[in-house]
């Protein structure tokens, strides 16, 4: 959709808009990363209308998102992240999906339905708010001296990764987006992840994944540490610790076989006296 036949649209209508001053915000919450829904019908405000024109706008960035038929546009910040997917729309579903969700997203959302009003005068009807709210990732985890931690990088928004050490007040950069891989540090070329390989004592911390805006997506706190007989933790895959396991359960079972011919067999054997 052109850029300026929106903004003329959001010109004209405004001044026209039903009110929303005191309006109630519905919350949604989700975490930075994942895909959100920001609820909408038209139905309960509306007759169906002769065409859908839509427009979300948020409180802090003004326009995000706006169509009618065909005709779509989404703000700068937003582009290629937010749909009202168009098979509901004539329903009267005009829910606000965004994809990706950031830390930025966090905000009040409003949506309106644009119709004809009198003398052939646009008119914004207030439908919802909504009210997201997107938090970032906490996770602890728990390593051996030797394993490899992976991080994930959750977003392709994602651009640091620093890191504290569990003794220390200073936050050091580990890895910044667009770095070769080095001997300890390995970016996976198909996926949002990190690896930082060998992990010793020294890489015990905290450490988080930044955003372009300097906002934390990602807070691990990693401690690197021995189990209680002095080895380190368990870091074998799913399929050597189910074949272990299949293996302790066919031993079992032939020992209850033998147990069981041994009785069986002693009940048999006649009296010699």
């Amino acid at each position: 959709m052109n850029r300026s036949w929106n903004l003329l649209c959001f010109l004209i209508v405004s001044l026209a808009d039903s009110s929303s001053l005191t309006t109630h915000f519905l919350p949604v919450t989700c975490k930075v990363g994942e895909q959100v829904v920001l609820p909408c019908s038209w139905k309960p405000r509306l007759s169906a209308p002769a065409s859908c024109h839509i427009q979300w706008q948020s409180t802090t960035t003004a326009a995000v998102f706006e169509q009618q038929g065909a005709r779509r546009w989404q703000a700068e910040g937003y582009s290629g992240r937010v749909e009202v997917p168009e098979e509901k729309l004539g329903s009267g579903d005009c829910s606000l999906v965004i994809s990706d969700v950031q830390i930025t997203d966090t905000g009040r959302y409003e949506s309106f339905m644009v119709v004809d009003g009198e003398r052939s005068r646009k008119t914004r009807v207030f439908i919802q708010g909504v009210k997201l709210s997107v938090f970032d990732r906490k996770i602890q985890q728990a390593r051996g001296p030797g394993g490899n931690l992976v991080l994930d990088l959750v977003t392709p928004h994602s651009v640091r990764v620093v890191f504290q050490g569990r003794n220390s007040s200073e936050w050091t950069q580990l890895w910044m987006k667009g770095d070769s891989d080095s001997e300890r540090l390995e970016k996976d070329p198909l996926r949002e992840q990190l690896t930082l390989k060998s992990l010793q004592r020294p890489d015990e911390g905290t450490y988080k994944v930044l955003d372009q805006h300097g906002l934390a997506v990602s807070t691990v706190q990693l401690t690197v540490q021995l189990n209680v007989h002095g080895e380190s933790p368990d870091v074998r895959g799913h399929d050597e610790m189910e074949n272990e396991i299949s293996g302790d359960a066919v031993r079992s079972s032939r020992s209850l076989l033998l147990l069981c011919f041994t009785l069986v067999t002693s009940f048999q054997i006649p009296r010699l006296f």
